[in-house]
């Protein structure tokens, strides 16, 4: 990494702030205007307006991300500021003077920090298919238990249960529809490709049922299967509610490729890092 741009960073790290709960980060326009370059407010104030203006043409709210600071009177005239989210310093740093050579560094340092945080969000996201899939599996495994103790052990009769499941939860949908919907692959799990909202749903109803299966002492195909099938138009019901039409969501990117990628990611990570420290050495 060049130089100049780990001494901006340094800088404009130097000058971040924390929340009183430490879980919130913020600059004071103020602070940021003398590391980008500007002596003046009145023109640093010119470039804090276009970037606002940038805001709101990306259909986020300006009040998000531009907050005005207490005003401070150092002796003189009462002195604006502002409280800065790092994407209204990013904003700011796209909308300044490009002449100044720290604007073009921290339009670097702050594009490669938006997407860092891009890519921490889209990972938290991951993160939590991953475990919702993994308890949704760990529940199937549970009820299969359950209904084969109980009388559900043909294979078939299994597989005629979780597409009852299925078509309560999606409002008569079936397997087979859903897989050409969302264009799935024969032989595929279809909670692979399910949205968060869905594994929880689906881990929801089934847990209801292999609990009131227990409690109420069912048996045999018909009572389990009305059980599984009264359990999931309720889940469903509650999904609705909230303006939630299961069928309706899109398929989301396959977990297995999700892990394959993630694994690339983190050795060219890796890889980085190395690089990165050598370069610190020198």
């Amino acid at each position: 990494m060049d130089k100049a741009l780990l001494q901006i960073q340094a800088n404009l790290e130097s000058i971040k702030n924390l929340s009183d709960d430490q879980t919130t980060e913020f600059w004071l326009a103020r602070d940021l205007m003398l590391i980008l370059g500007y002596v003046k407010w009145q023109k640093f104030i010119e470039a804090i307006q276009r970037a606002k203006e940038s805001c709101k043409t990306g259909g986020q709210a300006v009040e998000n991300h531009f907050l005005p600071a207490p005003v401070k009177s150092t002796g003189g005239r009462p002195q604006e500021n502002y409280f800065l989210t790092r994407y209204a310093c990013y904003l700011i740093a796209q909308n300044g003077d490009p002449r100044k050579p720290q604007i073009a560094l921290a339009q670097t340092y702050f594009a490669t920090q938006t997407r860092k945080q891009e890519l921490l969000e889209q990972r938290e996201g991951e993160n939590k298919r991953h475990e919702a899939r993994a308890k949704l599996k760990d529940t199937e495994n549970k009820i299969e238990s359950t209904v084969y103790e109980r009388g559900i052990r043909l294979s078939v009769e299994f597989g005629t249960f979780k597409n009852k499941h299925i078509e309560a939860l999606y409002g008569g949908m079936s397997v087979i529809d859903l897989r050409k919907r969302r264009k799935i692959p024969t032989g595929r799990a279809l909670a692979d490709f399910d949205t968060h909202v869905e594994l929880k749903a689906k881990d929801f109803a089934l847990a209801m049922t292999d609990h009131n299966i227990k409690e109420k002492n069912l048996r045999g195909t018909y009572q389990m299967t009305a059980e599984v099938v009264k359990n999931s138009k309720t889940t469903r019901q509650a999904l609705l509610s909230r303006g939630i039409r299961p069928e309706n969501l899109k398929a989301e990117e396959d977990l297995k490729k999700v892990a394959s990628r993630r694994k690339k990611e983190e050795k060219e990570v890796l890889k980085a890092n190395k690089k990165w420290a050598g370069e610190l050495e020198k």
